[in-house]
C-alpha cells in the first residue's frame, strides 16, 4: 500500500509537470504511445501470473525450472510483440518523424517484460517488499529524470526514452534482489516444454480475460488517435490519469478481507452473503464520495494543476470519474470469481466491456471527442461490472446485491431515520 500511494503520488506530480511542459499534442503522442504499448504488452501477460506464484509454492525445489520455462514464454513472445508494434508503427505512421520514432523507443519496453518472473518469485516467497522497493526507487529516479528534462527543455524522444529507461532499470533492480536473496543463479534456470504445455493450457483463459480488461482500459486512447487527432489525447489522458489514480483502493481494501472472505464461504453461506453486501456498500459508498467531490473540484482543479491548455479535461474528468464506482464495486466481484471458481466468467464479463466499449467509441468519438470516450468509458464499465452479471444465473444475486450498493445511502438513511 505505501509503494502504491508513493509511486503513484510522485507519478501524478510529475506528470503534471510533464504534461504543462509537452503540451497537449505532445502529451497525447507520449500517451497514444504508452497505451499502444500496454495493448501490444498484453500477449506476454500469457495467464501465468497466478499459476507461476502457484508453482514456485507447490514445487520449490522446482523454482529454477518454473522460472525459465515461464521467462522463456514471456520472452518468445515479447519478441513477437516487439516486431508486431514496429511493423504496426510503420504502417500507422510515417517512417522517421517524431511519432514513428516515439513509437519505435517505447516497442523496447516490452522486451523487458518477461523480467516480472522475479516479481513472481518474490511473491511466492513471502518477499514481495523487495518488489516494493524496487518500484519505489525506480519511480523515484524516474520522477527525477524527468524533472531534469523538464528543466532543460528536452524533447519529446527524450520523454519517450525515459519509458525504455523504467523498464530496464526495475529488470536491473528484480535481478539485483533476485541475486542477493536467492541461492539459485540464472543460468540454473532451464526450459520445460512439458510444464509449458501444462501452464499455458491453464492460462489461457485468463489471459484472454486480461486482453480484454486493458483493451477496454486503454483502447478509447488509441480510438481517440485515429478518429480525432494527439491533442485530444494529451486533454483525455490528463483526466483519465486523475480519475484512475484512485483505483488501487479497493483492490486493497479487498485483498485484507479475501482470506477471510473464503473462510466465511466455507462455514456459512449468509454470512458469507452479509459480508459481500457490507463490502459492495463500503465500496460503492466511497466511490460515490469520490466522484461527487472530484466533480465538484474538476474545473479549479484542472485549471490550477494543468492551465488553460487543458482545462477541456474537466468536463472528461467530471464523467469519467463515475466509472470508479463499477472499478470499485468490481473488486469485489474480482474475488468472488476466485472463490467460486468462475474464471471462465469473468473472460466474458471483459469481454463484454471491450466490445461495448469499442462500438460506443465508433459512434461517440466522431461528434463528441474525448467527452465521447469517456461516455464510452462509464457505459462499458457498468457492462463489464455490473449489467453482464443479470444475465448468467450464478452471478445474478451480485447483481442484486450492487444494485442495492448504488443506492446505499437512501437505504442507510431511511433505516437510520425509521430507528
Amino acid at each position: 500500500m505505501s509503494e502504491k500511494i508513493v509511486t503513484m503520488g510522485i507519478g501524478l506530480i510529475v506528470s503534471i509537470f510533464v504534461a504543462r511542459y509537452l503540451g497537449p499534442e505532445n502529451f497525447g503522442i507520449l500517451s497514444y504511445a504508452a497505451s499502444l504499448t500496454s495493448l501490444f504488452a498484453i500477449s506476454t501477460h500469457l495467464g501465468l501470473h497466478g499459476l507461476a506464484i502457484r508453482e514456485i509454492v507447490k514445487y520449490p525445489e522446482d523454482d529454477h525450472q518454473v522460472l525459465g520455462t515461464v521467462f522463456g514464454l514471456k520472452m518468445i513472445t515479447a519478441i513477437i510483440a516487439t516486431i508486431a508494434f514496429i511493423l504496426f508503427a510503420i504502417y500507422t505512421t510515417k517512417p522517421g518523424n517524431e511519432e514513428f520514432w516515439v513509437l519505435c523507443l517505447m516497442a523496447g519496453v516490452i522486451l523487458f517484460k518477461p523480467f516480472q518472473v522475479f516479481d513472481f518469485w518474490f511473491q511466492a516467497k513471502v518477499k514481495a517488499k523487495y518488489s516494493s522497493i524496487a518500484r519505489g526507487i525506480n519511480s523515484l529516479v524516474l520522477a527525477l529524470v524527468k524533472i531534469v528534462l523538464v528543466v532543460f527543455s528536452a524533447t519529446l524522444l527524450a520523454f519517450a526514452f525515459t519509458y525504455l529507461l523504467s523498464a530496464v532499470l526495475i529488470a536491473l533492480l528484480f535481478l539485483f534482489f533476485y541475486k542477493s536473496e536467492s541461492n539459485t543463479s540464472l543460468f540454473d534456470w532451464d526450459f520445460n516444454l512439458s510444464r509449458a504445455k501444462h501452464l499455458l493450457s491453464q492460462g489461457w483463459m485468463i489471459m484472454a480475460g486480461s486482453f480484454f480488461a486493458i483493451l477496454y482500459l486503454k483502447v478509447d486512447q488509441v480510438m481517440l488517435r485515429w478518429l480525432v487527432n494527439a491533442e485530444e489525447v494529451g486533454v483525455y489522458s490528463v483526466a483519465a490519469t486523475l480519475s484512475e489514480a484512485w483505483y488501487f483502493i479497493p483492490g486493497i481494501i479487498v485483498a485484507s478481507l479475501f482470506p477471510k472472505l473464503i473462510e466465511l464461504r466455507d462455514k456459512s453461506e449468509e454470512k458469507f452473503k452479509l459480508r459481500l453486501q457490507h463490502l459492495f456498500d463500503i465500496l460503492s459508498v466511497l466511490a460515490l464520495f469520490i466522484a461527487i467531490f472530484i466533480t465538484l473540484i474538476a474545473d479549479p482543479a484542472i485549471h490550477l494543476l494543468y492551465g488553460l491548455e487543458f482545462q477541456q479535461a474537466s468536463v472528461i474528468l467530471s464523467i469519467h470519474i463515475w466509472a470508479g464506482i463499477f472499478i470499485f464495486m468490481r473488486a469485489v466481484f474480482s474475488k468472488w470469481i476466485l472463490i467460486e471458481d468462475a474464471i471462465a466468467f469473468s473472460m466474458l464479463t471483459h469481454g463484454a466491456g471491450a466490445i461495448a466499449n469499442v462500438i460506443l467509441n465508433l459512434i461517440l468519438i466522431p461528434g463528441y471527442g474525448g467527452v465521447g470516450a469517456a461516455v464510452s468509458t462509464l457505459l462499458s464499465y457498468a457492462m463489464a461490472s455490473y449489467i453482464s452479471l443479470l444475465f448468467y444465473k450464478k452471478s445474478r444475486p451480485l447483481f442484486w446485491m450492487m444494485s442495492k450498493s448504488l443506492v446505499a445511502p437512501i437505504r442507510y438513511s431511511i433505516k437510520y431515520f425509521c430507528i
